[in-house]
């Protein structure tokens, strides 16, 4: 079998199995077809599920049909594929440590057996019926997608004037009020570059912007929830959006310094909260030398010692 028909193959395999209409594509089939361990020539009976972190099925997927994802392209497999497959339960994370810490270079993947079992009857009378039943036992991603399209959104607009639509859930109502009045405030005319509201919709924003900036968002790190960079100050807004947890500590400002240290000379940390009785809860743990902002007082921003009221402080 062809590489090509192979991957449109898997691409009507995953229509099959109701993943969603953002994961019909290359991308996702090649990844499947990586975790099935499948290239050209192969049956889909020869399906196999080994353990694979995300650079391994970078590298098959390379090896195997010749496309050479940067390696930044790792979140977006991770993120906008991956993340949906478990969902989906077709496949499953660390099957050999479920309880591997979330950063750990062996953090993997694998189609679990129940899929694998599955897919290895493509083409054959008994996909249908195979199908059939593992979809009445597990929930698909499509359905899942749907009663999130069906519940009501958190419109935001950028300072760009570009209109965004969040999840109506979770930290999103926060995310709009950082980004709709705590921005025009502290830096107005800024730009908008990152966000990871509740459903982790979004995420990058504006790519070459952060490829401009030289951020590289690593696999599993937990960014910022929103990244705004102000051109006119050289300044870099890590912001988190500290509804229920999450404000920068001081582990959390050593996470950002880490995986912001070729920008750790523009970064300005910001806590936000969405009113004082929150801020007050965590104010004793949040970190010397950041900022925190309140909701239910937009105007003010209560500013954690150092040299200055506001801005960088590199080293």
């Amino acid at each position: 079998m062809g590489a090509s028909k192979l991957i449109d193959e898997a691409i009507e395999v995953l229509r099959d199995f109701k993943v969603g209409n953002d994961q019909l594509n290359e991308r996702s089939a090649m990844t499947l077809l990586a975790l099935l361990q499948l290239k050209e020539g192969d049956s889909w009976d020869q399906a196999t599920n080994p353990m694979l972190g995300t650079r391994a099925i970078m590298d098959w997927i390379r090896d195997q049909f010749g496309v050479d994802y940067k390696p930044n392209t790792r979140e977006t497999i991770r993120r906008f594929t991956l993340h949906q497959f478990v969902m989906a339960e077709l496949v499953e994370e660390n099957a050999d440590r479920p309880d591997r810490p979330i950063n750990s270079p062996k953090w993997n993947y694998r189609v679990t057996d129940a899929a694998l079992a599955v897919f290895r009857n493509h083409g054959k009378p008994v996909f249908g019926t195979e199908l059939e039943r593992f979809l009445h036992e597990h929930v698909s991603y499509e359905s899942l997608a749907e009663e999130r399209r069906n519940m009501p959104k958190t419109p935001v607009i950028l300072p760009s004037g570009a209109h965004l639509v969040l999840s109506p859930s979770g930290q999103s109502t926060l995310i709009r009020a950082i980004i709709e009045e705590m921005l025009p405030r502290f830096a107005p005319g800024c730009e908008v570059t990152y966000i990871d509201d509740t459903d982790h919709r979004h995420g990058v924003i504006d790519a070459e912007l952060m490829g401009r900036l030289g951020i590289v968002l690593k696999a599993r790190a937990k960014a910022p929830d929103v990244i705004a960079w102000d051109a006119k100050r050289g300044w870099l807004f890590l912001m988190e959006a500290a509804s229920t947890h999450g404000p920068v500590d001081v582990t959390r400002k050593a996470e950002l310094r880490a995986l912001f240290a070729g920008q750790w000379d523009e970064v300005v940390l910001v806590s936000c909260f969405p009113d004082r009785k929150t801020m007050q809860k965590y104010f004793a743990q949040l970190a010397w030398e950041t900022e925190a902002w309140c909701a239910d007082s937009p105007d003010h921003m209560v500013h954690l010692n150092g040299s200055r009221f506001m801005g960088p402080y590199g080293d």
